[in-house]
């Protein structure tokens, strides 16, 4: 669950950025007095999330394997947003992923397939990437502006509502929601 200041999309998708941030920084830890001065860089425009160039740079940096489980064999391209839920075949919504991976995910999107907490522990290019992603989308849609009072908006198109009853976070803003409606 994001912090009380959170109340927007588009915030949330910040903090959870901020948090990418802090995990680079940390050694892969949380500090969340970084998260929150990131955040609010973030929120006033003093900083912006990494370009395409510089992820694409980063990326090289990965290992020829799963970017979920590290396995190198049987390797096949992955749509951080599936074609299913409307993504593209763009480089910047594309990874490799193991068959078994990819194919246990299916059509979910990344946060509902790991859990709220295991996606803590995707790799930072890799959800750097699925958070731009994310932003990109929701702007197209006009939704970036969704607010914890306005949630049910998305929550009447919720492609995840069963996750949600079983995490106990309906009508909560959650990083389900940034997926909820792709």
């Amino acid at each position: 669950m994001p912090p009380r200041y959170v109340h927007t999309i588009e915030q949330e998708l910040f903090y959870e950025y901020a948090k990418l941030m802090s995990r680079s920084a940390f050694n892969g830890a949380i500090n969340y007095g970084f998260v929150t001065d990131r955040f609010e860089a973030l929120v006033s425009g003093a900083i912006t999330m990494s370009g395409t160039i510089r992820e694409w740079q980063r990326e090289r940096e990965l290992p020829d394997a799963c970017v979920f489980c590290g396995a190198k064999d049987n390797l096949t391209v992955d749509h951080l947003i599936p074609w299913s839920r409307g993504g593209n075949g763009s480089s910047d919504n594309v990874v490799f992923s193991c068959k078994s991976c990819n194919s246990s995910r299916g059509d979910r999107g990344i946060f509902q397939w790991l859990g709220l907490t295991k996606k803590n522990k995707l790799h930072r290019v890799v959800a750097g990437k699925y958070l731009k992603e994310l932003y990109k989308m929701h702007k197209e849609m006009g939704t970036l502006s969704v607010s914890t009072r306005t949630l049910d908006t998305l929550c009447k198109n919720c492609k995840n509502p069963q996750t949600c009853r079983e995490w106990g976070t309906i009508g909560k803003l959650t990083s389900l929601c940034l997926e909820s409606v792709f």
